[in-house]
Order: C-alpha cells, then sequence, then structure tokens
C-alpha cells in the first residue's frame, strides 16, 4: 500500500509541475533553443512509458529510502541527486552527440530536473507518510 501512494502521490506532483513547466516554457526556451529538433506534436506512447518508469524509479530511489528515514531532508537530497542524473544523462548526451545542442539548454535542463525531483520526492514522501500514518 505505502508503495501505491507514494508513486501516485509522487506522480501527481511530478506530472502537475513539469506540465506547469512545459507548458509556459516550451515556447518561450525549448521551441528558441531547439526548435527544429521538435516534433509539432508530442509522440505519447513513449513520453507516457517515460513517466511511469521515471516515477518508479523516483520513489524506489528516492522516497523509499526517505520513508525508512523519516526524514524530509533524504527525499530532498536523494531526488535532487537522481533528477541530476536523469536529467544529465540525457542533456549530456544530446550535448556530445547531436550537432548545435546548445549549451543554455542543458543548463536549464539539468537545473529543472534536479529542482522537479527534488519537489515531487518531497512532495511525495509527505503525502504518504501522512496518508499511511
Amino acid at each position: 500500500m505505502q508503495f501505491i501512494v507514494a508513486y501516485a502521490s509522487t506522480g501527481l506532483v511530478f506530472l502537475a509541475l513539469d506540465a506547469l513547466w512545459l507548458g509556459f516554457m516550451s515556447s518561450r526556451v525549448y521551441r528558441p533553443l531547439i526548435g527544429e529538433l521538435m516534433a509539432e506534436q508530442p509522440n505519447w506512447p513513449p513520453a507516457v512509458l517515460f513517466y511511469v518508469l521515471y516515477i518508479a524509479g523516483v520513489v524506489v530511489f528516492a522516497v523509499q529510502p526517505a520513508l525508512a528515514s523519516g526524514r524530509w531532508t533524504t527525499a530532498l537530497a536523494l531526488g535532487a541527486f537522481l533528477g541530476l542524473v536523469a536529467y544529465g544523462t540525457y542533456d549530456l548526451t544530446n550535448h556530445a552527440t547531436l550537432r548545435n545542442w546548445p549549451a543554455a539548454m542543458t543548463a536549464i535542463d539539468l537545473a529543472w530536473g534536479t529542482l522537479l525531483t527534488a519537489l515531487a520526492t518531497t512532495a511525495g514522501m509527505l503525502i504518504t507518510r501522512a496518508v499511511i500514518d
């Protein structure tokens, strides 16, 4: 039951924040920096698969250890680190392999992935603790 509550709460927070970010920043940051690489509409099956897998990883590697420790700071730190690693994998690989990948895109995405994952992990941990306890 704990995993289900953690998954649902973390996922809802993550999706809500990411939807706000992408809705606000797509035309302001992503399109100007990498517009020629962007599809007109998202390819939903891989996008959904990303969220399903990423939220599971966030819960296993950050929320559950934080619940075990009882410390929200554990969720914040592990979430931030996991976000940095995951978004870094994507952006630094793009930066290394794609022609004209902007350094600004890498920096912005690394910062967003770190913050987003830290916030969602911390919220998911606190919500789970409030519901389960």
